[in-house]
């Protein structure tokens, strides 16, 4: 098992050297050809193959770790670890915040996404898969009245159709959106004043679920892009009422 050596110089600093030392250990795990679970030298190897301290591996496997690429932990060697959508959403999340993105602009993505995963799904999906979003949609029925409740099967509902598509990168992607839909969802969901908006949403959920059991990819995206429209129309309305509040607020001072 070799490994490429990181040449130091006077002009290198910590950071740099700790980042080439991630990409060094990135190499290796690549083409010693490891896999989920799989151990790896500790930092005592890399460090002697590398020809850089101790600190700076500890560091290196820190930030790998941070980024979800390795599980450490202590008194045992370093594993390759499982793809992780948690990253995605801390990214997400944080562009959000800092106004790089809009949740509007997160939710046209999702759309795009979501069309396809729904498509796979009603496509590729185990009867048991097939009922347990049937049920999704029927438990947010239930708990039209309990928000959170609410919110939690409406997240649980996508991610299912995530996971019946059979692709493990779209579950990853549809599960970063998470975090975003605790805060986003019940901002939508205020904005359907009536008994019948809110049945209207829970319907088209039940739509996209019945076209998924059915087996009908045509008739699963037409459900969900249905959903979507009015999705993204409630999150806009709600982020504009929301502005006026902030509006009439701030001339009230």
């Amino acid at each position: 098992m070799g490994v490429v050596a990181v040449h130091t110089g006077a002009r290198d600093d910590g950071g740099s050297l700790v980042q080439r030392s991630v990409q060094a250990v990135t190499d290796f795990i690549r083409e010693q050809g490891l896999r989920v679970g799989d151990s790896l030298p500790g930092e005592a190897y890399f460090a002697t193959s590398l020809g850089v301290s101790r600190a700076v591996m500890r560091e290196a496997f820190g930030a790998m770790a941070a980024l979800h690429l390795i599980d450490v932990g202590n008194g045992r060697k370093p594993r390759v670890a499982a793809l992780d959508g948690a990253v995605m959403a801390s990214s997400l999340g944080h562009a959000v915040d800092t106004a790089q993105i809009t949740v509007p602009e997160v939710w046209d993505v999702r759309r795009t996404i979501e069309l396809r995963t729904v498509a796979l799904a009603a496509t590729h999906r185990t009867e048991d898969e097939a009922r347990r979003i049937i049920d999704l949609a029927e438990a947010m029925a239930v708990a039209m009245d309990d928000l959170p409740a609410m919110t939690r099967h409406d997240i649980a509902f996508h991610d299912a159709i995530a996971k019946a598509s059979h692709n493990a990168l779209f579950v990853q992607i549809v599960s970063s959106f998470g975090p975003l839909m605790e805060t986003a969802v019940p901002t939508a969901w205020a904005t359907r004043a009536t008994e019948a908006e809110r049945q209207a949403t829970i319907e088209r959920h039940r739509a996209v679920a019945r076209a998924i059991f059915a087996g009908d990819p045509a008739a699963a995206v037409a459900a969900m892009d249905d959903h979507f429209e009015t999705a993204v129309g409630d999150v806009l309305k709600a982020q504009a009422q929301g502005v006026k509040g902030r509006g009439r607020e701030e001339h009230g001072k």
